[in-house]
């Protein structure tokens, strides 16, 4: 376990572990406990746990969605059925290491890539006729008629009146020519200088063939596939290339010749598919093995391993790999190789790279640049711009902290610590007189590269009490307390005030320790510098334990506002919300008002619904986090100080902790929602209808001709955030849908009505509702058709409109009992009628 390296398992050799701990009873604490025992370092055990608690999040996520009423943990004998998710979405779940690192090999075998030929093609005019093709002979003009021929194993077809034509072997460009001749007999106008009748030939069924596919493939053997198909449509019938197979030398015989060979590198890295022929029928396809594989290892685009052919250098072969990373070392590369029977190491320098020839088997290492620095000093802690600072010469603590525009008011100028890197690469701290070198009775220290100095903050040795913070600050929550600590201190811990703040007006809830006269909190206002300098009303206000600091948002601010204009403006884009009156007219003129192609009555505007979601400040932060996590990664660097150590661990524990309660909150959130589920009212559980229901944006219909000639009317709508106003071209179209016989779209023309235009469409259908008939415009209003007496009145059309013919709702018809009980009834109060009329004529 002591070389185990967490990031070489697979997702399949992970689930193999987890159903393993399964059979044995043990929980995934006790497994990776167990693992740390075997030798497994804490910070493999940690990756371990992370991969174990994604799958687990995957598996759980795609257990929510089946609607199950049972929870389904780790533990339960259950994996089969937990991990299908996983396999479905990775389409590469079930290939080893070794085959995943092949280049190339992932192409076949790739779940979401299908290389079935396409049928739906206009007759290709070289395509070849053979024997169980299907003919579709089309004659129009002055005289018309139509053939359906099928083509004889002989290659024959039979036309009425005319005989047998041959056209087997031939493309469809020469069957056309010589049916043109043969037809041309009875029906004179196909032939001539000025035709009047014409001929088309199109595939109806084509026929299949039968490719055999042979050498080193995953599925070898005869397989029958369309006449369209291509070579790549037959190494993905048999599955592609082998662990074994050459993806460079794929050779197609035809009657015994080699007609083709095929390079899948030249498709991968320059999209080449002229070698990609067309397959007949009796083909046979060889993969051949591979001759020269060599590995590449390092900083590349793409790492794996590659075929070369004999005349291929390394620059050649860069090209495969994607070329260098910005980290990778390029003026030499080393080589492993393996000559007469002995290992042996080649250094190749930068200018021989186009003259190296790999040979199979080579490992080609590839550097990285040193993760180093040579002028670095760095300064955390109580100082107003920590972070690292360039080493120049006289650089002393004293000028370092100038640099860092000086201490933080809750600096502990007492005393600080500088660590130093001695030569043997061994960290040394020495105790500085920090107060002594700031007013020069204590000697200043000259700083050497990589020292780091910390300067720690009052609030790292007092107590633990604390103070709140929150309103318009940036960073709100709770914080330690300090004595003598003011309002301007809590902010300039809490990262400082927003721009929206108000310094004028600041509220402290003190607690009140004698609660004898009911009251609850003692409350004082006061107000502080903008630029936090010290005043007399904060000095003689210091803050006490629990004191909780409410920033109240300034009077009067609003944060800029965007929204943007789409389309066929002089100046499209963003654009600022300038006033809370500001409406669509406004912001057209600043867009530079209508160019010639646009078509104002298609404009919309699209609004934001209440719905609309945006990232909480929570996962903002979290984000951050993760990005200061990531560049203080001890396994991505080399060289790092114990104070990036810390770092990293104290945010790699916070970042654990956040990712273990979300899995703890989602999983609860499962085991409740089968519970909650059967509460739920229809409404709630149909998602075609949330989907409607919670959108996150609406498209209002507008009328731009008419705000732009009356600006600030009703229509003139006033702007919000995130309206996205959208002035397409001019439409020359009208769409029809629904209940027509031909949905299609037609050609707008001024003076054709709505009936037209359904006529174009073919017709109702029987299922037409008609008088339901509506018409959706392309600013997004819709009008409806309107019906008096036995007229109807169709809306009428513009350009870009779409006419929407709903379907007549389905009436169930009653079925035989359903008669016999209202006949039933109908006797019953026949019975009841005759026998009052027998009483009143008594």
């Amino acid at each position: 376990m002591k070389t185990l390296k967490v990031d070489n398992l697979s997702d399949a050799q992970i689930e193999q572990l987890i159903k393993r701990a399964e059979s044995s009873g043990l929980t995934s604490s006790q497994l990776e406990a167990m693992a740390r025992e075997q030798g497994l370092s804490p910070i493999e055990a940690n990756k371990l746990r992370q991969r174990m608690m994604g799958l687990q999040k995957t598996v759980n996520t795609g257990t929510a969605g089946t609607g199950g009423n049972e929870s389904r943990e780790f533990g339960q004998n259950s994996s089969d059925y937990l991990f299908d998710s996983i396999r479905k979405a990775d389409p590469y779940y079930d290939l080893t290491p070794f085959q995943k690192k092949i280049f190339g090999y992932k192409l076949f075998h790739n779940r979401n890539l299908d290389f079935t030929p396409s049928l739906n093609l206009p007759t290709p005019q070289g395509y070849i006729v053979g024997g169980g093709d299907q003919l579709l002979i089309d004659v129009y003009g002055s005289s018309q008629q139509s053939f359906d021929a099928m083509v004889s194993s002989e290659g024959n077809i039979l036309i009425p009146n005319v005989g047998s034509i041959q056209v087997g072997g031939a493309s469809i460009e020469a069957t056309t020519a010589r049916l043109k001749t043969s037809l041309g007999r009875i029906y004179s106008g196909l032939l001539g200088p000025n035709p009047s009748t014409f001929l088309q030939v199109r595939l109806g069924n084509i026929r299949s063939i039968k490719v055999s596919m042979v050498g080193e493939l995953s599925r070898p053997g005869t397989y029958t596939l369309p006449s369209f198909a291509s070579v790549f449509n037959g190494l993905f019938a048999a599955g592609g290339p082998n662990e074994n197979g050459s993806f460079r030398n794929i050779q197609v015989y035809r009657d015994s010749r080699l007609v083709t060979t095929v390079d899948i590198y030249e498709f991968l890295s320059k999209g080449d598919s002229k070698a990609n022929i067309t397959l007949q029928d009796n083909d046979v396809v060889i993969i051949p093995p591979v001759q020269a594989r060599v590995e590449i290892i390092g900083p590349v685009r793409r790492e794996g391993f590659f075929e070369v052919k004999p005349e291929e250098t390394l620059s050649d072969l860069y090209i495969y790999t994607g070329g260098f990373t910005s980290e990778a070392y390029k003026d030499r590369l080393t080589v492993r190789r393996i000559e007469n029977n002995e290992r042996r190491v080649i250094d190749v320098a930068q200018p021989d790279f186009k003259n190296f020839n790999p040979k199979d088997g080579d490992e080609i290492l590839i550097g990285e640049a040193l993760d180093r620095y040579i002028n670095r000093v760095q300064i955390t802690g109580a100082v107003q711009r920590p972070g690292e600072y360039a080493l120049e010469n006289g650089v002393s603590v004293k000028v370092l902290i100038e640099k860092a525009q000086g201490l933080k008011p809750e600096a502990f100028v007492n005393r600080a610590t500088l660590y130093r890197t001695s030569d043997d690469l061994t960290l040394a701290a020495t105790t500085l007189d920090l107060k002594g070198i700031l007013d020069g009775t204590s000697q200043d220290v000259l700083l050497k590269n990589e020292d780091l100095l910390f300067i720690p903050s009052k609030y790292d040795i007092q107590e633990e009490t604390y103070v709140k913070i929150s309103g318009e600050v940036n960073t709100p929550g709770t914080y330690p307390f300090a004595t003598a600590m003011t309002v301007g201190d809590l902010i300039l811990q809490c990262g400082g005030l927003l721009q929206s703040a108000s310094n004028s007006y600041i509220e402290i809830a003190r607690r009140v320790r004698d609660a004898s006269s009911g009251k609850l909190a003692e409350l004082i206002t006061i107000s502080i510098d903008p630029n936090l300098q010290l005043s007399e009303e904060e000095r003689i206000q210091p803050l006490m334990p629990f004191d909780h600091v409410f920033i109240r948002k300034s009077p009067g601010f609003e944060r800029e506002l965007l929204m943007s204009v789409q389309g066929e403006v002089n100046y499209p884009g963003e654009f600022a919300i300038s006033s809370a009156n500001e409406r669509i007219s406004d912001v057209v003129k600043r867009a530079g008002g209508l160019n010639q192609f646009a078509y104002p009555k298609g404009a919309s505007l699209v609004r934001r619904t209440v719905y609309y979601k945006e990232l909480t400040p929570d996962q903002i932060k979290e984000k951050t986090m993760r990005d200061i996590r990531e560049k203080v990664d001890p396994e991505k660097k080399e060289q790092i100080n114990q104070a990036e150590l810390i770092l990293f661990e104290r945010l790699d524990g916070k970042i654990t902790s956040i990712e273990e309660q979300r899995l703890i909150e989602e999983q609860k959130r499962i085991l409740q929602g089968f519970d909650s589920n059967n509460k739920l009212d229809t409404l709630s559980r149909d998602t075609l209808y949330n989907e409607v229901r919670f959108k996150q944006q609406d498209i209002i219909g507008i009328n731009l001709e008419e705000i732009l000639k009356n600006p600030g009317t009703g229509e003139d709508l006033i702007l919000q955030e995130g309206d996205i106003l959208r002035i397409p071209k001019e439409l020359q179209t009208v769409r029809m849908v629904g209940e027509v016989l031909l949905p299609t779209t037609a050609r707008y023309t001024g003076n054709s009505k709505f009936r037209s235009y359904i006529s174009k469409a073919g017709g109702f259908t029987e299922e037409a509702r008609k008088s339901k008939s509506y018409v959706i415009y392309a600013n997004g209003d819709a009008k409806r058709t309107k019906s008096l007496l036995m007229f109807k009145f169709y809306p009428r059309l513009e350009p870009g409109a779409e006419i929407v013919v709903p379907k007549k709702p389905e009436r169930e018809r009653l079925t035989t009992a359903a008669w016999l009980g209202i006949a039933s009834s109908l006797a019953t109060l026949g019975i009841l009628v005759q026998s009052l009329i027998n009483n009143n004529s008594n």
